[in-house]
């Protein structure tokens, strides 16, 4: 695991499975329409029981680089933000959408008075985006957010595998050594 403190937030990263992780608020990796699918989003789906669905289902869609909340089912947390990262295409827009993402779920738990989130890697699996920008684009997002909105505790990004792991964390100490 490795961590830093921004203003009054700890922003944590580590390795392990995204529905056993507690924390008030956990970010799925969701497409737009919202229907489940492979990765994190069926782990999700799965873990936390067909009342997510229904919820979702409820909503209908979630433009790309957006979020929408809903209950968290049978998971650790009170609620979960479905985000909808962008499928990786190489444009500039791209980095703009997956940002959007992030921020997106930051302000939902920040007006749902969550003290803390757990994300996932957005965008950096089946929908290709590379993890080294992925996780560039992530830290960044997340560490200006805590900088400008008071509220959030802890930040938890949780990565399944050590190579992703490996590359926040070099990520992370490439930005505090800025």
């Amino acid at each position: 695991m490795a961590q830093v403190t921004i203003g009054n937030t700890v922003v944590e990263i580590t390795r392990g499975d995204i529905t056993k992780t507690t924390a008030d608020v956990i970010v799925n990796a969701a497409n737009e329409s919202l229907s489940g699918g492979g990765g994190v989003d069926g782990a999700i789906h799965r873990v936390g029981g067909p009342s997510i669905l229904e919820e979702c289902r409820r909503v209908g869609h979630c433009p790309t680089g957006s979020a929408v909340m809903t209950r968290a089912g049978r998971l650790p947390a009170a609620h979960i933000v479905h985000a909808v990262a962008p499928r990786y295409t190489g444009h500039p827009h791209d980095a703009e959408l997956l940002r959007s993402a992030y921020e997106a779920s930051l302000q939902l738990a920040t007006e749902s008075q969550a003290r803390s989130i757990a994300f996932p890697s957005l965008g950096t699996g089946a929908y290709g985006y590379p993890i080294e920008d992925g996780a560039d684009i992530a830290l960044r997002t997340i560490f200006d957010y805590v900088q400008a909105v008071p509220g959030l505790e802890r930040v938890i990004v949780v990565l399944f595998s050590e190579y992703d792991y490996r590359i926040y964390e070099s990520t992370l100490q490439a930005l505090l050594t800025q």
